[in-house]
């Protein structure tokens, strides 16, 4: 990949095992039987990928894996990062190489690219909106099976912070671990007793008496679920930089900046990757000479 080069990568057998995947999927048992009957072998093609609405880029690598996946030798010149902003009708990069290859890695190239940058797109709307505090923007678990790893990149794209990958990262005791547990203590003191030393805990709150019961348990962060904005911010104060808060539930383009003044460290925000439009993206051939 040439051009303008962004400091984001994802794992590269991540990348080729989603494209192979993908490329499956397309292909199925027969392949591209459109392009093999109208398209000659040896044809080559140059080609433009572009946004049709202004957005944040992310997702080239997939781009770019997709392509030369179907043709070793084609070429990939990025014009705007991951990361980067696009305008309306604006290119992203510029692709070359065999037509045929092309043409039957464009669908999954562009799913990818507009999936991703529709994440990044809206994650950067948020990091906006709370600019000029000191929260942050963080995801959840709320992702595509199989597809958290890209989707959490393209957060990072769009200028937030992932929450954890999975379940084995840290300890997230909520309501039904809670009740499980037989209260927040018992969960706290269970929880000490297995974490190892490089294993954070956090639990999940709803008032401010659950809170000073765990954080006499002493955790890592505390989650503060869908409380009103007093309440929070009785909350923030309570915990006095003691330890980490995180509000969650609720969150949305019109509440996020007032959940950020009350003086949270993190914000989780779960439509960031499970209700981010897609960006509208194309590739489009260019005329040959």
């Amino acid at each position: 990949m040439s051009g303008a080069q962004s400091e984001l990568r994802l794992p590269q057998t991540l990348v080729d095992q989603a494209i192979a995947a993908a490329l499956g999927e397309d292909l199925g048992l027969a392949g591209d039987i459109t392009t093999e009957a109208a398209v000659p072998l040896e044809a080559r093609a140059s080609g433009v990928v572009g946004a049709r609405t202004a957005g944040v880029v992310a997702g080239l690598q997939l781009v770019q894996g997709a392509f030369k996946a179907l043709d070793p030798h084609a070429t990939v010149d990025v014009l705007v990062p991951d990361g980067g902003n696009v305008d309306a009708n604006g290119a992203i990069a510029r692709v070359t190489g065999n037509a045929r290859a092309l043409l039957t890695a464009e669908r999954v190239a562009m799913n990818f690219l507009g999936h991703l940058s529709g994440i990044a797109t809206l994650t950067r709307r948020y990091v906006e909106e709370i600019k000029g505090t000191a929260a942050h923007i963080i995801d959840t678990r709320k992702t595509t099976p199989g597809l958290r790893a890209f989707e959490k990149f393209a957060v990072r794209a769009g200028g937030g912070l992932n929450h954890r990958f999975g379940l084995c990262d840290a300890i997230l005791i909520k309501d039904n671990h809670i009740v499980a547990a037989g209260g927040i203590g018992s969960a706290l003191q269970r929880a000490h007793a297995r974490a190892g030393h490089m294993v954070k805990i956090e639990i999940e709150v709803t008032t401010l008496a659950q809170l000073e019961e765990a954080l006499a348990h002493a955790p890592d962060a505390v989650l503060l679920d869908n409380m009103p904005l007093d309440r929070l911010k009785a909350a923030v104060t309570l915990v006095a930089g003691r330890v980490v808060t995180e509000a969650s539930g609720g969150v949305n383009l019109e509440t996020v900046r007032d959940i950020a003044l009350t003086g949270v460290d993190l914000i989780s925000v779960g439509a960031l990757t499970h209700s981010a439009p897609s960006l509208d993206v194309g590739f489009d051939f260019e005329p040959a000479d």
